[in-house]
């Protein structure tokens, strides 16, 4: 399998026309969601097969809910399993939330931070895993309200990675959403982490909806702090692949390859720092 490594972005149908029949060698992989492309053929399908074929790509799902009360749909993970197999991609991302409760919520909502939403979550991740046959990728999300808390956001979060063997989505925005919106240190939230379960990473903008407010938009520009933030990660846990996520307000390429050369610039950075830093002390 091609693993991917580098700086990814996002890759969705209406930018094909920008981006085939060579997609920009700016991009290390790209990103797509498997419910997007599973049931299409025709032209969509091969430009699929046409894009695939030029670089890594990776999975970041919309409707597992791995969260929810509902029965998990087995069959559908089953589908998501062939997809992967048919294109030979290493990793299936989803979000730590769950989007279906009696139907279909068309939004991720927050599972409580709880002892038994963490047995509930772990039982069915291992589910997932056993499907498909490789680790279960999750995402830190954003969330508003912590319905029933009981434990903070980032113990609930080890809990997960630490019982139930997936990996983890590193999405540093949504750290940085968080940390204002339930006034914690994203700084020590991302010290926490284990360095071994990080497979990669989202970097995005936000919408401020008021200075104690920011709303997970992915429709902006990376703002400087959340950089920093990113570049944070890199030095604790080291440089792991990234990528920018855009999902309205889409400029031209040209501009999301400007964001995208700016993440592999603070991977060269954090790398050579590092490298000076390893060749220092063996000196």
């Amino acid at each position: 399998m091609k693993h991917i490594q580098g700086a990814g972005l996002g890759f969705r149908r209406e930018m094909l026309g920008e981006l085939l029949p060579t997609l920009p060698s700016e991009v290390d992989f790209w990103e797509v969601a498997p419910e997007n492309w599973i049931p299409l053929g025709g032209t969509y399908e091969r430009q699929f097969a046409q894009s695939i074929q030029q670089v890594p790509f990776t999975t970041h799902g919309l409707s597992l809910s791995i969260g929810s009360s509902d029965k998990l749909d087995i069959e559908f993970v089953k589908t998501v399993k062939r997809f992967l197999d048919t294109h030979n991609i290493d990793l299936y991302s989803e979000h730590l939330s769950y989007c279906s409760g009696n139907g279909h919520m068309y939004d991720l909502m927050p599972i409580p931070f709880t002892e038994d939403a963490v047995n509930h979550v772990v039982s069915r991740i291992k589910q997932v895993q056993d499907i498909i046959e490789r680790p279960l990728v999750l995402e830190n999300v954003s969330y508003y309200l912590a319905p029933g808390q009981e434990m903070s956001e980032l113990d609930f979060t080890n809990a997960v990675l630490a019982e139930s063997g997936c990996s983890l989505l590193l999405d540093v925005n949504n750290v940085y959403v968080n940390s204002i919106n339930h006034k914690y240190d994203a700084y020590d939230f991302i010290n926490r982490l284990p360095s071994d379960k990080i497979v990669y990473g989202h970097i995005a903008g936000h919408f401020d909806e008021a200075p104690d407010l920011k709303v997970d938009t992915h429709g902006a520009d990376v703002i400087e702090p959340v950089w920093d933030l990113l570049k944070y990660a890199y030095d604790t846990h080291g440089v792991f692949p990234t990528l920018l996520e855009r999902d309205f307000n889409i400029p031209a390429i040209e501009v999301l390859l400007k964001e995208v050369q700016r993440i592999k610039a603070i991977q060269a950075q954090c790398v050579a720092n590092h490298q000076t830093v390893f060749a220092g002390q063996s000196a």
